[in-house]
């Protein structure tokens, strides 16, 4: 899983972005597309880890990626800056909430309802753009071969073109399954799910548990594809220099009840539609991340594609349920360790062993 970082300039995201993977970037260092892979946090796993004391733990992982600043009038489909957002599975909009005369706003005053609608429009303009070049091809395509599945292709992003004319993301459209599928080709900036991250100053932690309506940026949360968390950039640096029990202090101190890097990376998890389940033993307690809804076998592929290969059953117990009985042959013997076949769906905090062939 992948996730970019975007941003108008100084909106605080390269530090979010550091302090997310532990990367340093030099102070003064020049802007450019940095990679950093971060654990994703999961007191099921540490719990589970507890009890069997693996040789190695093994956390779901996330990939953040920093990309250069998005500035006004960069919505064109041949734009650099924006083609390094196209391959990600989701976005992370920083919103900057904070004043500072010494570093100023690059629209010249904090306006975080403004900023979003100024990137929402630089995205829209560049989809259109994309989406408005792809149907003239199509249409002399259609005209010279007359080939259905061109036709089927024009009437698509006919629709397309006339939903993002309306000025609204594509993350909001319906559209099918079949549908969807053609277009992720396309990499359409707005239909990818995106996260707004408010990034407050430091004296204003009784808004971090608030939500977007409360802070000025409308009803996110029940829009299709859009999720929002509130954060302080400087905060979470602050911390992340601290040892365990003095961030824990400090949050307390501060009235923080989680860090804000959590409530980020489940946020991410959430707007993916994405869910974990554990593998466990001696050797290893992994957590696998997979989409809602796969199946036992799908899961099995995920850890190796010859166990979806060879897939015979798993052996399925939720992690709670795990951890009541003491051990795999407890639970089996209080009949909470279940034989599941291919087509089972995985739950979120499912422990699965997989049987298999050669």
């Amino acid at each position: 899983m992948e996730i970019a970082l975007c941003g108008l300039p100084r909106s605080g995201k390269t530090t979010l972005w550091t302090i997310l993977t532990g990367i340093e970037v030099p102070p003064g260092a020049k802007a450019e597309t940095r990679k950093g892979v971060t654990r994703v946090p999961d007191e099921r796993l540490l719990r589970l880890s507890e009890m069997y004391h693996p040789k190695k733990t093994t956390p779901a992982t996330v990939t953040y990626v920093d990309v250069r600043p998005v500035e006004r009038g960069q919505g064109r489909a041949d734009n650099p800056v924006l083609a390094e957002l196209r391959p990600a599975d989701a976005l992370v909009l920083v919103l900057r909430a904070w004043d500072d005369p010494a570093d100023p706003h690059p629209e010249g005053s904090v306006d975080p309802a403004r900023d979003l609608e100024l990137i929402e429009t630089e995205f829209l303009l560049a989809d259109l753009d994309v989406a408005q070049r792809r149907l003239e091809r199509l249409e002399a395509l259609v005209k010279k071969a007359g080939r259905a599945e061109d036709r089927k292709e024009k009437e698509l992003l006919a629709k397309v073109v006339g939903w993002l004319e309306s000025e609204r993301p594509l993350r909001e459209a319906e559209f099918s399954a079949e549908e969807r599928k053609l277009l992720r080709g396309y990499a359409f900036l707005t239909a990818k799910p995106l996260l707004v991250a408010l990034n407050l100053p430091e004296d204003r932690t009784a808004d971090l548990g608030r939500d977007a309506a409360e802070l000025g940026l409308g009803d996110l949360a029940s829009r299709p594809g859009h999720d929002f968390v509130a954060l302080s950039a400087k905060i979470e640096q602050e911390i992340a220099s601290l040892s365990p029990e003095d961030a824990a202090a400090f949050r307390a101190d501060l009235g923080i009840e989680e860090p804000a890097l959590d409530r980020l990376i489940r946020a991410s998890y959430r707007l993916l539609g994405l869910i974990s389940f554990f593998t466990v033993g001696e050797d290893e307690c992994r957590a696998w991340s997979i989409p809602a809804g796969s199946t036992a076998r799908e899961a099995a592929g995920a850890i190796h594609t010859d166990l979806a290969r060879g897939f015979i059953r798993a052996e399925v117990v939720p992690w709670d349920r795990l951890l009541e009985a003491g051990s795999m042959a407890a639970a089996r013997e209080k009949a909470w360790l279940r034989l599941e076949g291919k087509d089972y769906v995985v739950q979120d905090g499912d422990v699965v062993h997989v049987r298999h062939s050669g």
